[in-house]
């Protein structure tokens, strides 16, 4: 029996209409667009500023973009994957009602939490079901409303993130590309250094929790970029080796849209000229499992059949990793 490989078929994105610049921010948190630029080449973010839509509306966008271009028959979907961490609701999954709402009725459906290493995880599993043969189409959606989970008065984070969501579709291959190798590795000791606080089930909100912004996020900045550059670069030099590669031979880095200064220095690390570096930050800030889906999206007509791609991410958790896949369209 022929091996199955597992390939992305198809890429589709959705970013809202309002953009959030850095002087904009610098109005109402002491910064400048140069501070913010220069320490992480984020110039704007995209935020969905309509109270009643949540991170599924920016999911179900993307997947009716990819729908769309695709023609892809929602009904044909074995699995729908939604990568969060800012679900619709705590509970009542978030996936089930994308599914239900692009026609995806013949679907299972799973919300997964990696923090912003959601989208290599969800693709990773996708694939798993597709090489299996249980599954022909699954689609993988990573998504967040970080405008939900960021205090606006904090400049550590209300610099850093945005809002937006891209989907991908796993099929079997069709030119022989697909998904080569993937790794993948956690440290739950980490989790002190990049967490919301309250919320969960050893801190449930009340008044005077929330009260002091225990429901945002917050970060140990140095921290966080310490392990992210060491971890990443781990993973990706992992992978290459799993796979026979040098890092020459990539055609394209896709690193997690964290900080411009933890792209620059994996991108260093590896030996890679910057012309072989996708990068978006500046447009779209860090939107955590969205991050690596927009790359693909907005950079789909710059990738050719063939190509070698590494991903690569961090999160927090803190988990970690990256994965090498050739492009089958």
């Amino acid at each position: 029996m022929e091996k199955i490989k597992a390939a992305i078929s198809a890429v589709g994105g959705f970013v809202p209409d309002y953009i959030l610049t850095n002087e904009e921010i610098s109005r109402r948190v002491d910064t400048s667009d140069e501070w913010i630029t220069t320490r992480t080449g984020i110039k704007e973010r995209r935020i969905l500023t309509d109270p009643d839509l949540g991170t599924s509306h920016l999911c179900i966008r993307a997947a009716e973009d990819l729908l769309r271009k695709s023609a892809c028959d929602p009904a044909t979907i074995d699995g729908v994957l939604v990568c969060t961490i800012t679900p619709d609701y705590p509970v009542a999954n978030t996936a089930a009602y994308v599914a239900s709402r692009i026609g995806a009725a013949n679907a299972f459906a799973m919300d997964l939490v990696a923090a912003c290493s959601g989208f290599i995880s969800a693709l990773y599993t996708a694939a798993n079901f597709v090489e299996s043969g249980r599954c022909r189409k699954v689609l993988v959606i990573g998504g967040d409303k970080m405008s939900t989970i960021i205090d606006p008065m904090d400049r550590a984070t209300c610099i850093l993130f945005g809002d937006g969501a891209a989907a991908v579709l796993v099929e079997p291959s069709r030119n022989g590309y697909g998904i080569e190798h993937t790794y993948l590795r956690c440290d739950g000791t980490g989790r002190e250094f990049l967490r919301i606080d309250v919320g969960g089930s050893i801190n449930p909100p009340t008044v005077e929790n929330t009260a002091f912004g225990g429901q945002f996020v917050h970060q140990d900045g140095r921290s966080v970029y310490r392990y992210a550059v060491t971890n990443m670069c781990e993973a990706s030099q992992n992978v290459l080796n799993a796979c026979g590669l040098d890092a020459s031979q990539i055609d394209y880095l896709l690193p997690h849209q964290a900080n411009r200064r933890i792209i620059e220095s994996v991108t260093e690390h590896l030996g890679l000229p910057k012309e072989k570096v996708l990068v978006n930050i500046e447009r779209y800030g860090n939107t955590t499992d969205g991050t690596l889906p927009l790359l693909l999206w907005d950079f789909e007509k710059t990738l050719k059949k063939g190509n070698k791609l590494l991903l690569t991410t961090f999160g927090g958790g803190f988990t970690w990793g990256s994965m090498y896949l050739t492009w089958d369209y």
